[in-house]
């Protein structure tokens, strides 16, 4: 018996572990959730997805939802993390929110995107910055490449 289970752990199918900039990720959105609830706001999704993109973080802040984008960056030598939501992500956020308005039964809700920059040291979390508002709607057509 004892041969087989160590024959079984030597050659057993083990998953793949994800890459380390999925694990960061991973790791900053959990810290902006939990850095979010403990202010007040009530957790609706994670990870929406639509044919446009992905909202990490979907909260509601009294009778406002909050679609937040989440950086996690472990240095700021070149920029700011919030610097990567440029127009072209924002475009894609807004039109994300959109579908995610469409199933709702009142859709005449009100609404704003955040943008929460997580720092890292040493696969620690350094620092939160929670920036309320980030950016206006911006719900036209996308144009092709």
């Amino acid at each position: 018996m004892r041969l087989w289970r160590q024959l079984w752990e030597r050659w057993r199918p083990r998953r793949p572990q994800p890459p380390e900039h999925l694990r960061r990720g991973r790791l900053g959105e959990d810290a902006a959730l939990r850095e979010l609830v403990a202010t007040g706001m009530k957790f609706l999704a994670a990870n929406y997805r639509s044919r446009h993109g992905e909202i990490d973080l979907i909260l509601r802040e009294d009778d406002c939802l909050v679609f937040v984008e989440v950086k996690t960056r472990s240095s700021e030598e070149w920029t700011r993390p919030a610097a990567a939501v440029d127009a072209r992500k924002r475009r894609l956020l807004s039109l994300t929110a959109e579908d995610y308005l469409r199933q709702l039964p009142d859709r005449r809700v009100k609404s704003r995107f955040d943008v929460v920059e997580v720092l890292l040291s040493a696969g620690d979390v350094r620092e939160i910055r929670h920036l309320v508002n980030a950016f206006p709607s911006d719900t036209r057509p996308l144009r092709r490449r």
